[in-house]
């Protein structure tokens, strides 16, 4: 690999572009603090993406850091920069930091403040509270930390309005409660190298029955969190449609995992649930802009600013 190779595989370029996804999602699903649809600026919309994007890099690059013990044991992660020694953690380090400092400024001078503040404190849940605490302290690693990976629809929506809004958090909500089964359906599957790594990820220290049944629970947790939109009145009808469709979807993947043609089928479920949340939140984006809402809201929802 080239070195510019090295160094974009520090940045865990396919899930730093889910994150980034996810956040420009967020930024064209935005309302005012009178629910009014928000077209983002030219501004808004690509100084926002690119100082996100370079605040989930630093996170990634952190990650491989404090990972590169770790790395080193684990088929999945050995082929990366620091676990085979073309780049030195010195190296590391410098790119980390400079991609996080430049991330905020980007936010601060050419977004907002706000959303400068949101982001450094995901970036600091990622790279520092999960990866070197959480990750190593407690089976429900993923749970907690979580929180941090959740965050970039947030992000978007705020490099937009400059506010937070309760529509917002649902966005966050939705992803937070995703992540354990989505996560723990490849820790199944590279449950070995967590073991031989010493990471207390539940398949190593529960069993496989145990986090099948997690995953489950999460999965009906989740099914029933995609509703909230609908019932909140910030989506309509083709959202609730594509939101129980895949929702079903992921059920099926959950109860199916109990008793699994192969191995490979952890893997399935991994893969389904990438495919699932960037469905959802495309029908979550044809709802907003193609129809107004065709329900009135169960309860009403308050922005904070």
């Amino acid at each position: 690999m080239s070195t510019f190779s090295e160094y974009m595989e520090l940045t865990k370029p396919r899930v730093v572009a889910l994150l980034v996804f996810c956040a420009v999602i967020g930024m064209f699903l935005a309302v005012d603090s009178n629910g009014v649809r928000v077209l983002p600026t030219w501004h808004a919309a690509l100084f926002g993406t690119i100082g996100i994007w370079m605040a989930s890099a630093s996170a990634a690059a952190f990650n491989h850091l404090i990972d590169q013990r770790i790395d080193k044991v684990m088929a999945r992660t050995a082929h990366r920069p620091l676990a085979t020694g073309h780049l030195t953690p010195r190296q590391v380090f410098i790119f980390a930091m400079s991609l996080g400092i430049v991330a905020m400024l980007v936010l601060v001078l050419l977004v907002n403040m706000l959303t400068a503040v949101l982001t450094f404190f995901s970036l600091i849940g990622y790279a520092v509270i999960y990866t070197a605490y959480l990750k190593r302290a407690t089976p429900q690693n993923i749970v907690i930390g979580g929180l941090a990976g959740a965050a970039p629809p947030v992000l978007g929506w705020v490099a937009v309005t400059d506010s937070l809004h309760p529509y917002a958090l649902q966005l966050l909500l939705i992803i937070f409660v995703w992540t354990p089964p989505h996560f723990w359906a490849l820790a199944i599957f590279r449950r070995d190298d967590y073991s031989r790594a010493q990471v207390p990820m539940l398949p190593v220290t529960h069993g496989v029955v145990y986090t099948r049944w997690h995953i489950l629970f999460y999965t009906v947790l989740l099914f029933l969190v995609t509703l909230l939109p609908y019932f909140t009145g910030m989506s309509g009808l083709i959202y609730l449609f594509g939101a129980v469709v895949l929702g079903g979807g992921f059920l099926y993947y959950a109860v199916r995992l109990f008793n699994p043609p192969d191995e490979l089928f952890a893997m399935k479920v991994f893969n389904y649930s990438i495919v699932y949340l960037m469905v959802l939140f495309a029908f979550l984006l044809a709802d907003h802009w193609l129809v107004d809402p065709v329900v009135q809201p169960a309860f009403s929802l308050e922005p904070v600013v």
